[in-house]
């Protein structure tokens, strides 16, 4: 077996490379992750400079990298020597176990089915992404790779779901709910009714029927199925939602001198719930559904996203998540 060696693509995201190869260094220090950016040598060398960590840090030289806001499939196809390529051929060449990216999301997707490869059997990779719940760490899959599915993307969606959670997460017997405008089993469009039926012949997964929305935040389920337009959507406003309800506690906490005094008092319980909802403790999400542990981190990433991300990446890889999946499509 490969040593774990994670290759991060240094110039993706918002600010890159500065705070990805932070994290890069954060990682190697506090976890002893073998990390191998890519991207400009020089620029790299220099930000590296001999800091706690360096000693795990490797470079490969790229001249070009992907910008946020390129047409995804044009940008990986065109730019062979960007940073985000270089990275997914290092997994494909098996110098490396993982990918972590912060920069253009589809084209890590790109990268990645190009490079890398899908699974034999998966139909879509999906995007998973953790939401904090009241009870535990609920998954969202898909989390925005695939826009419109058929039912048996949805199923597959699913089954992967149901693998991580209980093979990274350590949740025993993940329940899966449909994501739905209702509980019962006629609700919905037709892709809704026939993925119902299908999850339920399944007997490898926890199926416990259809949940609505607001069932997600109360922790009715471990993994949550659904179209990645749905899912992304519901990612993003409960982030906006979790920033807007902060910043209002805020400004009437400090109305006044006794709203303060009670401010100070609930400061800890506040942070608390601040450290629930915020992303960057929980590294990025998984593309399930190809042959590698592929991490797509939030594009505004700073170092701390960018550690947990490389962190998230290596116990995906350690996992053999990737050949669990393979085998559960074999089996089918």
């Amino acid at each position: 077996m490969i040593p774990i060696k994670i290759a991060v693509d240094a110039f993706g995201g918002d600010f890159a490379p500065e705070q990805i190869v932070e994290g890069a260094l954060q990682a190697a220090d506090m976890y002893g992750i073998s990390v191998i950016l890519t991207g400009d040598q020089a620029i790299l060398e220099k930000l590296i400079n001999n800091k706690p960590g360096s000693d795990l840090i490797e470079i490969v030289h790229c001249s070009e990298k992907v910008d946020m806001d390129e047409e995804p499939i044009r940008a990986v196809r065109s730019k062979k020597d960007s940073s985000l390529v270089v990275a997914a051929n290092l997994v494909k060449q098996n110098q490396a176990v993982g990918l972590v990216s912060a920069g253009n999301t589809g084209a890590t997707m790109a990268a990645a089915l190009f490079g890398i490869g899908r699974i034999k059997g998966i139909e879509r990779p999906a995007i998973t992404s953790l939401m904090p719940t009241l009870k535990e760490l609920c998954l969202i899959v898909d989390a925005g790779a695939n826009v419109d599915c058929r039912p048996s993307h949805l199923v597959q969606f699913a089954q992967m779901g149901s693998i991580y959670a209980k093979d990274v997460l350590g949740i025993n017997n993940p329940r899966i709910g449909l994501l739905n405008i209702g509980e019962e089993p006629s609700k919905g469009n037709e892709v809704a009714i026939k993925t119902y039926e299908l999850l339920g012949e399944l007997d490898n997964i926890n199926f416990i029927g259809n949940i609505e929305a607001r069932d997600i935040p109360q922790g009715e389920a471990d993994v949550v199925v659904c179209d990645g337009f749905v899912g992304n959507s519901i990612l993003k406003f409960a982030e906006g939602l979790g920033s807007a309800m902060f910043n209002m506690l805020a400004e009437q906490f400090t109305q006044n001198l006794p709203r303060k005094l009670a401010a100070g008092v609930l400061r800890p319980g506040l942070s608390e719930i601040k450290k629930k909802l915020d992303y960057t403790e929980y590294g990025g999400a998984p593309l399930l559904g190809v042959k590698g542990a592929v991490i797509i981190a939030h594009g505004g990433s700073n170092a701390k996203a960018i550690r947990n991300a490389i962190r998230v990446c290596k116990e995906a890889a350690e996992s053999q998540i990737v050949n669990t999946i393979a085998q559960s499509m074999v089996g089918d």
